[in-house]
């Protein structure tokens, strides 16, 4: 689901101690760093927390709506990553633009260059995959706070990961061929993997305080879900868990954007 009214007010990032993981870290440039390109499935949703992050980091934000007939990049050459987030869809909708964006998330894949999947976003690259996309068998629905477990490869990518994260979804996705489990829960047990330069995370981290009050709000109905938690539970639950999901995203990001291959790096210096 993206948010549904006014722009977020920007946020402060605390930090963690610690890397993150494998991920090569690319050499400092003294040029522009470029812009991350950002896809949206609403007319007035906005990137929330990750923009944040994104513009705390120095990055500008090119931010399009193919559903709305906004185009998308043949390459991502001009781009320091993609990330593709949430909407009420589902990646098995028939409309044309939730095709066109599962077939374009083959540039990111081909070229190499960090791409990340937030709830929507994780099920269009899962479908690219080749992976199932469907909800859960018993109808149940992840609305609010729920635990997830890092798996080894998860916490060598990142070292500090929250104990709870939010979520807004009713289905999930098989781990596609090829991919390593990140994280995974008990209702919907894939909740991060990683292909390469590719992440699929199926919570959002992205949301900010005033985007879960509109959800919780305008999307009222949802609460009402099997397995969803009640409205008041959403907010007594973030202020146990939102200081760690916020610093966990911080170095995450971190991490992400530090996949750029050298040579765009090396680029963007000239």
């Amino acid at each position: 689901m993206s948010s549904l009214l006014v722009q977020d007010n920007a946020e402060t990032v605390p930090d963690l101690p610690g890397g993150v993981g494998t991920a090569p870290v690319a050499p400092s440039t003294a040029g522009p760093l470029r812009p991350v390109l950002i896809i949206l499935h609403q007319e007035t949703s906005t990137p929330g927390r990750v923009g944040n992050v994104l513009r705390s980091l120095g990055h500008r934000l090119d931010v399009r709506r193919p559903r709305f007939g906004d185009c998308l990049p043949e390459t991502l050459d001009d781009h320091a990553g993609a990330v593709i987030f949430g909407g009420p869809m589902s990646a098995n909708d028939p409309e044309d633009f939730v095709r066109k964006e599962i077939d374009w998330i083959a540039v990111p894949l081909r070229e190499q260059r960090p791409f990340l999947g937030i709830c929507l976003g994780a099920q269009m690259l899962a479908r690219q995959l080749g992976a199932r996309v469907a909800p859960h068998p018993q109808g149940r629905a992840q609305i609010g706070y729920y635990p997830i477990r890092p798996t080894p490869a998860g916490l060598k990518i990142c070292p500090h990961w929250p104990d709870h994260v939010y979520h807004w979804h009713r289905e999930g996705f098989e781990l596609p061929c090829g991919a390593e489990l990140l994280a995974e829960g008990s209702d919907f047990p894939v909740e991060a993997f990683q292909l390469d330069h590719a992440f699929g995370l199926q919570f959002h981290p992205d949301v900010t305080y005033a985007m879960m009050h509109r959800w919780t709000t305008r999307g009222h109905a949802r609460l009402e879900l099997p397995g969803a938690r009640a409205r008041h539970h959403h907010f007594a639950d973030r202020a146990v868990h939102d200081v760690t999901e916020r610093a966990w995203l911080k170095q995450f990001i971190d991490g992400w954007l530090a996949r750029v291959p050298f040579p765009v790096m090396s680029e963007a210096a000239e």
